[in-house]
């Protein structure tokens, strides 16, 4: 886009206040710019920098402003309204953010700076909240002071509006909080008897007596405390976005979030598909150490950054370079599970993000802090800021990734996927109401579970929101216990007019405001479907022993159990005792195949055999040729476009050198100029990719 004047942003966060050391500053610009660097983000801490108010000391990021300009790096400010100054805390006591029960957030130091005002809430908001007109003007301010300051400077890029965007599910029970909700409330419901019908409480006499749900549990009332929560907070990502835009109408906005949709949607708000909409670039953080050095995990955090930019640019913003001593996402794992990033390690995980369709890449420290329970973590360059290995491996890419023979293959984007998984927001949202209290992790087991199971094969499988359906031909939908009536008819509508849908047990069991259905499947799907429900169980917690016999192979399930009767197309799978457990039929145009279980937790759980070829057979039953095929499933390869020519991406993340063959299309396309590997990487259709490593070729016609 125009206003990322480079072909690829690559860098890494720098400036943190208490670190790196003021004197190593102009010296690591000046080794940076020589390492292929180009953009450094720094954060902008309240916090820090309004020291008493309005007294304002900008110094040591002026400095950092500058040394990028006369560098040739831009800047990335991440504004952090959310570290509160110590003065704002005590002047605003009555805006701290609570708990449920009564409990005030306290101001704690930073995890990754070693500076006051953070928030022990585990998320990307402050102690103070914004629902106080106070605090909001007082943020405002120094929002207003930060853009009006770096308006126009050369150093500048743009702002990063909320860091890893997601809040706690713990808060906000604050007064100024609950008069939000209860105005949210009002312009909802209009008033209070139809309220009244729509939670089950019968007895408001004032807009005052109605408080936020203090548990977890499936009514209505919560659903509605987690849609406004969700739409204050983002509201106030739209505030910081305003608050700048109004001095500063040409700088980039930006914004990344945890790639958390799939876990944490409805709990903490990770929502990066409304996230991404607010935003002209947005990225995310994904760090081995914590997520899990596994391939398929690597992919799916690119693959929903992907998904949720809806084609806008997107970027790994913070990407790991560096270890991780000490801390509990670690502990228990074996060394090579991100605990110790290696050089080939920077070297494939930046190259997974590039295949992914990532078109930037930020280390998330330049080099390691050296206070607090993070010191020595993430960094690529030494302690001292002296070069190491891993940051030339990173440099090495930066350079390759900018020279102008890789212009068109920058430019390019990965090709629509094979199939779509569903996600709804509202199936999300229930399982978490409907599973808190028996600590059950289906939802996240059954989508993770569908898209590592056509991963494993070899499938690309892209994430697809259920707004964004009409955009493709077939899809999975792994855990559909709920659905808005206006889905309902969305999805009804998409399969009427031609699509082929696979979909897990229970469809839309629960409607509207989380009733049941008297008939099921539920919101008229029992004719998009063409059966009845003749039993149902829900027993997730021995779900492990469900099998069901498909095409003569035992598949395992897990999560729900839903037998059918009075199918109207074919019956294709049976349970143990002889219940139907698979039941396709013609809708209109379209083709759908409904399974009793879901084989996506059973593979999730186990990874069997039968389980990868039962995913393989769903693309089969579509009619769909995979657009990419190996023989060998231990490499992913990935086709990217841009409209004119087509690149593959063959990315091996395992410890050992991966040969096989690559079957395109029908198989005549041949290949041209190698951009990375190799030149004998390629020997017409077979590849050998080195361990940790990838090979990049165009596809010529």
């Amino acid at each position: 886009m125009a206003k990322i004047d480079m072909q690829v942003p690559f860098g890494a966060v720098y400036f943190r206040k208490s670190n790196p050391p003021r004197e190593d500053w102009e010296r690591d610009y000046a080794v940076a710019a020589e390492d292929g660097i180009n953009v450094f983000r720094h954060w902008f801490m309240w916090s820090a920098i309004e020291r008493r108010p309005g007294e304002y000391d900008w110094e040591e990021y002026d400095r950092q402003l500058d040394l990028a300009a006369a560098n040739g790096i831009k800047t990335i400010i991440a504004e952090l309204t959310h570290t509160v100054p110590d003065w704002a805390y005590r002047k605003f006591a009555h805006a701290r953010q609570m708990k449920a029960d009564g409990t005030a957030l306290s101001s704690i130091m930073g995890v990754s700076a070693a500076t006051g005002g953070f928030a022990p809430n585990g998320g990307g908001a402050g102690a103070l909240t914004l629902n106080c007109p106070e605090v909001k003007q007082a943020a405002g301010g120094f929002l207003t002071a930060l853009a009006e300051r770096y308006k126009g400077h050369p150093g500048l890029l743009g702002y990063d509006v909320w860091n890893e965007c997601n809040y706690s599910p713990l808060v906000d029970y604050n007064p100024h909080t609950k008069a939000a909700f209860r105005e949210w409330l009002r312009e909802k419901y209009g008033d209070l008897d139809t309220l009244a019908r729509a939670w089950y409480r019968y007895s408001y006499a004032e807009w005052d007596d109605i408080e936020p749900p203090v548990q977890t549990a499936p009514y209505p009332e919560c659903l509605d405390w987690l849609a406004f929560k969700r739409d204050n907070y983002y509201g106030q990502m739209q505030w910081r976005i305003d608050t700048i835009r109004a001095v500063d109408s040409e700088c980039l906005i930006a914004a990344h979030g945890v790639a958390g949709a799939i876990p944490d949607m409805a709990a903490r708000g990770s929502d990066d598909w409304l996230a991404a909409s607010k935003v002209e670039v947005y990225g995310y953080t994904w760090i081995q150490a914590r997520k899990g050095n596994q391939a398929w995990r690597s992919f799916y955090a690119a693959d929903l950054n992907r998904a949720a930019a809806r084609g806008k640019p997107f970027w790994h913003a913070e990407r790991q370079g560096g270890p991780l001593w000490m801390q509990p996402q670690v502990v228990g794992r074996d060394k090579e599970d991100g605990r110790v990033a290696e050089p080939e390690d920077v070297r494939v995980w930046t190259l997974t993000s590039f295949a992914g369709g990532a078109r930037g890449v930020l280390n998330l420290r330049y080099r390691p802090l050296l206070d607090g329970p993070l010191f020595g973590a993430f960094g690529s360059y030494g302690m001292d800021g002296a070069r190491t290995p891993r940051s030339d491996a990173a440099s090495a890419i930066a350079k390759w990734a900018n020279h102008p023979d890789q212009s068109a293959l920058m430019a390019a984007s990965p090709v629509r996927g094979d199939i779509g998984i569903v996600v709804a927001p509202e199936t999300q949202q229930w399982d978490y109401l409907l599973s808190h209290e028996g600590g059950y992790d289906t939802y996240a087991a059954a989508m993770w579970g569908a898209y590592r199971g056509f991963f494993d094969n070899n499938i690309q499988a892209d994430w697809v929101h259920i707004d964004d359906i009409a955009a493709y031909e077939t899809l999975y939908f792994p855990y559909p216990i709920m659905l808005t009536a206006e889905h309902a008819r969305q999805l009804t509508d998409w399969v009427n007019k031609g699509g082929r849908l696979i979909c897990e047990a229970c469809p839309g069991y629960f409607g509207d405001r989380g009733r049941a259905g008297t008939v099921q499947p539920n919101l008229g799907l029992d004719a998009v479907f063409g059966v009845k429900e003749d039993t149902v169980e829900f027993m997730p917690d021995i779900g492990d022993r469900i099998r069901f016999d498909y095409e003569g192979a035992q598949i395992q399930g897990g999560g729900f159990l839903q037998s059918y009767s009075g199918c109207e197309g074919r019956e294709r799978g049976w349970f143990a005792d002889g219940r139907v457990a698979a039941a396709e039929n013609r809708f209109g145009a379209g083709h759908t195949l409904l399974l009793g279980t879901h084989p996506s937790v059973g593979y999730y759980r186990t990874q069997s055999e039968a389980g990868r070829q039962f995913f393989a057979q769903m693309l089969e039953w579509a009619g769909r040729p995979a657009r990419v095929s190996s023989t060998n499933n231990n490499v992913q390869a990935r086709v990217h476009s841009d409209g004119k020519s087509s690149y593959l991406w063959i990315v091996n993340s395992t410890r050992q050198p991966q040969s096989g063959r690559i079957a395109l299309g029908d198989g005549s396309a041949r290949f041209g100029r190698i951009f990375w590997g190799a030149s004998d990487a390629l020997d017409g259709m077979r590849f050998t990719v080195p361990p940790r490593d990838a090979i990049v070729a165009e596809i010529a016609d």
